[in-house]
């Protein structure tokens, strides 16, 4: 089977992979302070914990694929595939790793590898042109053209950290719980708050989406738009130019990216 690993600023995606089945997956905490030994042990508890699925527990890692975002976190990874996975073919996505996506932008090196490894799967998927919206740490939104180039985006502040920013800076605001308040016209704090972030979000979303697309094609109808990340149930159904939600699209990227680089 083969691992794979996306390593976000605030979640780490895991998912294991039977051919092109997606067979599992978790998210843990990204955690900067985690050593290559604890990782390692955090990785065989989580194969090993499946109880009656012997198919995931006895199951023998055949090759691993990981990108991250956090140089710090990706150094302990390499740690774990030269120790514990020593006779493994790995592939870690950073400059040199075949994708087959032209990054067309001022400064190739810039773009972050997971939304190199998103490019790769969306046009995979669904073809071009399109939009992928990954709702993480930060919203990114990736443009992808008819032939699969990767041709930029846009950067947001994400869902959690603005409601933590707002939380943190109003003097009679707080934390809240990230879900649909009861109407868009809040008849309290929390329920305005959660209105705000819900809907002002759902429209950043039909916003930029729209002034991509008609950027990126001549028929803007002809954009598909993909979301992905942890946050993206939240936005789904208000969101209106979303058309599908894929929550392993990196996985399945570094899935491609594998099987362009593994040895033979």
């Amino acid at each position: 089977m083969l691992l794979t690993i996306d390593v976000g600023n605030t979640q780490t995606t895991l998912g294991l992979f039977g051919g092109e089945e997606v067979v599992e997956t978790w998210r843990i905490s990204t955690d900067p302070r985690r050593t290559a030994d604890e990782l390692a042990v955090l990785l065989h508890g989580l194969m090993d914990s499946q109880g009656s699925r012997t198919a995931i527990a006895d199951a023998k890692v055949e090759g691993l694929a990981i990108c991250s975002s956090v140089p710090s976190v990706l150094h302990e990874f390499r740690e774990v595939t030269r120790r514990y996975y020593g006779d493994v073919p790995a592939v870690i996505v950073e400059p040199g790793v075949k994708t087959g996506v032209h990054v067309l932008m001022d400064n190739p090196k810039e773009v972050g590898a997971d939304r190199i490894v998103n490019a790769l799967a969306a046009n995979h998927l669904y073809g071009g042109p399109c939009i992928v919206v990954d709702f993480g740490t930060a919203t990114t939104f990736d443009a992808v053209n008819a032939r699969g180039d990767y041709v930029g985006g846009a950067i947001a502040p994400g869902i959690e950290i603005s409601v933590e920013a707002l939380g943190n800076r109003g003097a009679l605001l707080r934390k809240i719980e990230l879900t649909r308040p009861r109407n868009v016209i809040g008849k309290n704090t929390v329920e305005g708050m959660q209105s705000g972030i819900l809907y002002g979000f759902a429209g950043q979303v039909d916003g930029l989406v729209d002034r991509m697309a008609r950027e990126l094609s001549k028929d803007p109808d002809d954009v598909q738009v993909i979301a992905t990340g942890g946050l993206a149930p939240l936005v789904l159904g208000e969101a209106g130019s979303i058309d599908v939600h894929e929550p392993w699209l990196t996985l399945i990227g570094l899935r491609l990216v594998y099987e362009r680089n593994r040895p033979s």
